[in-house]
Formats: structure tokens, C-alpha cells, sequence
């Protein structure tokens, strides 16, 4: 199971989004806190979560089936293609 921390409107996480949708893996996405500056925790126990895998940055996937945490979009990105091929 493939679970994304992620924020609606961050660009970060979209293209993240993006590249799991292109890859056509299906995955679980929390939505933590809202993106920006000061970001405002919408959902304590996911914050809570999150915090649990990973620095209180976003995004970040959590790979249960292959035990990988990876943070950063590029980073993220880069192992989705990598672990789960490229689209061509």
C-alpha cells in the first residue's frame, strides 16, 4: 500500500499526485496541515502520523509493501519511477 502525506494546493504535492496517477498506482492521501508559510493543522492525529514517518514536511510517501519512507517531490518522484517503472 502506497499512503501520500500530502497538502490540496501545494505544488509539490500535485506533481507527486501527478506522477502516481501517470504510473497508474492506486494509493491513500492524508491531507495533515494546509500548505504555506505558517500552515495550520487540519487533522491532528494524521499530523500526528506524519510526524511518526517523517520530519513535519510534506510531501511524503510511506511504500508499506517495500518499508521505504520517502520525503521531497523530486525525491518522491524519482522512486516512484525507479521502484515502479517509468511510463512510456
Amino acid at each position: 500500500m502506497l499512503e501520500l502525506y500530502q497538502a490540496e494546493g501545494c505544488p509539490h504535492s500535485e506533481s507527486v499526485r501527478e506522477k502516481l496517477t501517470d504510473l497508474g498506482l492506486s494509493y491513500v492521501a492524508h491531507n495533515p496541515r494546509r500548505p504555506g508559510e505558517d500552515p495550520e493543522v487540519l487533522n491532528e492525529q494524521v499530523h500526528d502520523e506524519l510526524k511518526a514517518v517523517a520530519e513535519d514536511q510534506l510531501p511524503v510517501l510511506v511504500d508499506h509493501q517495500h518499508g521505504e519512507v520517502v520525503a521531497e517531490s523530486e525525491e518522491v518522484r524519482d522512486y516512484l519511477a525507479e521502484r515502479y517503472g517509468e511510463v512510456r
